[in-house]
This record gives structure tokens, sequence and C-alpha cells, in this order.
């Protein structure tokens, strides 16, 4: 091959290969970092660009949308000494590609590591009932913790968000144990509770009963001695009417004692289990007098009318 059609070859892939060194694409949603001479020059956007050849290179294509980083799972020890295994999503996104680019080797792997520490050093100041009930709260205070190293990086936080937070196997077993016993120990207390207003009712029926009958043994002992009061009574106005129809003597009584012998001898000869009924030796003298006593009672009576 002639030397000169071979230096013309050689020319020509020099030009294209300047050419394609020199002009730049820059697809959207990245930027690139180029350096020249080894020292950070500009950042370019999106678009078309040129640069020198051998003088300016892209040293880093930096992604500029939002970014998602997910911290792994890790182990937890609460105030309280509860274990929980926590994990969380990171979203941010790079604002300043040189910062990025030279602030920080890996900035996707210091967004994960602390996240993680962040999540660890939050979680160590709550309990685990707080751990477990206040994700807002976590979110809150792991997202102010970290986005000033974020922005130092050239980053910006977009969102955190707690994916996953629980207790260890070992404590959840422990806490089922407990829950378990809790709703034994109420069902007992509610047994015991409503046996106890059983007993109670139960003490307030009889008491209520008992008062009830008391009130009433008491008013039937009233009403027997007022029957019992106006029998004597009765007893004692009729002995004044015997007493003063006959102007005294010993008729009265002799007629009330006559007339108390009849009722009871009356009253027992009414009883199923009497057979026999006993008369006195003075029978008879007892009811002369009772017939004498009616028969001045009656006088006394017709004088009187």
């Amino acid at each position: 091959m002639d030397a000169g059609i071979l230096f013309s070859l050689v020319l020509v892939g020099g030009v294209i290969y300047a050419l394609t060194r020199m002009v730049r694409i820059v697809p959207q949603g990245e930027e690139w970092v180029v350096e020249r001479l080894g020292k950070y020059n500009t950042t370019l956007l999106p678009g078309l660009h040129l640069l020198i050849p051998f003088v300016d290179i892209v040293a880093y294509k930096i992604v500029t949308k939002e970014l998602i980083q997910q911290t792994r799972e890790q182990e937890v020890i609460t105030k309280d000494n509860a274990v929980v295994i926590i994990s969380a999503v990171v979203f941010y996104r790079v604002t300043d590609p040189s910062k990025a680019s030279y602030s920080i080797s890996n900035f996707e792997s210091a967004v994960g590591n602390m996240t993680t520490t962040t999540l660890r050093a939050v979680i160590g100041g709550m309990t685990l009932n707080e751990s477990l009930s206040q994700r807002d709260q976590i979110k809150a205070d792991v997202a102010i913790k970290i986005r000033d190293s974020l922005s130092g990086w050239g980053l910006t936080l977009g969102n955190l968000e707690v994916q996953d937070i629980r207790p260890s196997k070992n404590l959840q077993e422990a806490m089922e144990r407990q829950a378990a016993a809790d709703r034994e120990r109420e069902a007992t207390i509610m047994i015991a509770d409503g046996e106890k207003k059983a007993a109670i009712a139960k003490a307030e029926g009889q008491k209520e009963s008992a008062i009830l009958e008391a009130q009433g043994r008491l008013e039937a002992s009233k009403l027997d001695a007022q029957a019992k009061a106006e029998l004597a009574d009765g007893d004692r106005k009729s002995m004044m009417i015997v007493t003063q129809g006959l102007a005294g003597g010993e008729v009265a009584p002799h007629y009330l004692l006559a007339q108390r012998y009849i009722d009871s001898v009356q009253n027992l000869s009414k009883s199923a289990n009497s057979k026999v009924v006993f008369m006195p030796s003075d029978w008879q003298q007892s009811l002369t007098g009772a017939v004498g006593a009616l028969g001045y009672l009656g006088t006394a009576l017709g004088e009187k009318k």
C-alpha cells in the first residue's frame, strides 16, 4: 500500500476519533462531570456539547433521576432492652454532581450506611412499644438526622419510609405468651367479678326478704296486739255494762268465766285430734251460775229499756 494512502487513512481515522471525543450528547436524566487535565472543569447538562479532545475527559456520569436505596434488615436493641428487626427505604436524588463525585467515594453505599446507623440511634432511644407504634416519629427523626449529611454530599433527600419493624422471633414468642396469659387473667377476673356480683345480688335479695319477713311479722304482731287490746277493751266494756246493769255483785265475773268456759269447750270439741272432752266436777254449779247470770243480765237489760 502506498505510504501516502496509509497516511491519509490514519489522518481520517484520527479526525473521526477526535470528533467523537469532542462532540458529546448527554441524555436526559444524566449529568456528566468533565475534567480538564485531571482537574474538575465543568458539569455537562443534557444536550449537545463540544469538548477539547485529549484535554477534556468525562470523568463521571451521574444519574439525576430519583434513586432508591433499601437498607438491609438489622437487629436493634431498644431502650428497654428489647430486640426489634427494622429496615427502611430511602428516596433521594443527586442535585450537585460535582459534590457527589468528589466529596465521597461511593454515595450510594454512604446513604445506606448512614440510614442504618441513624435508625439504630433513633430506635435505641425508644421503648419497644414506642418503636412499634410510632413509625411516623421514627421516619421524621431519621430524616432530620441524615438530611444534612446528604446535603454535604450533593444529595437531596426525597422521602424515607420505614419498610418493616417487628419484634425478634424470641421476643415475639414471649409477647404471644404474655398476651395469652393476660387474656386468661382477664377472663379469670371477669368470672370472679361475675360470681362476686351474683353473690352480692343473692345476699341483697336474702336481706330484703328477711327485712320484708320481719316487717310482716311486726305488722302481724301489731295487728294481734291491737286485736287483743280491742278484745280486752270489749271485755272491760262488757263487764262495766253487766256490773252497771246489775248494780254490782259477783254475777258479772261468773258470767264472763262461764262464757270463756263454753267457748273453750266448743273449740276443743271441734278439734280433729280430740276424742274425749273432760268436764270439771263442778260443771253443774258453773253452768247454773252462768244461766243465772244470763237471767239476771236479761232482766237488767229489760229494766234499762
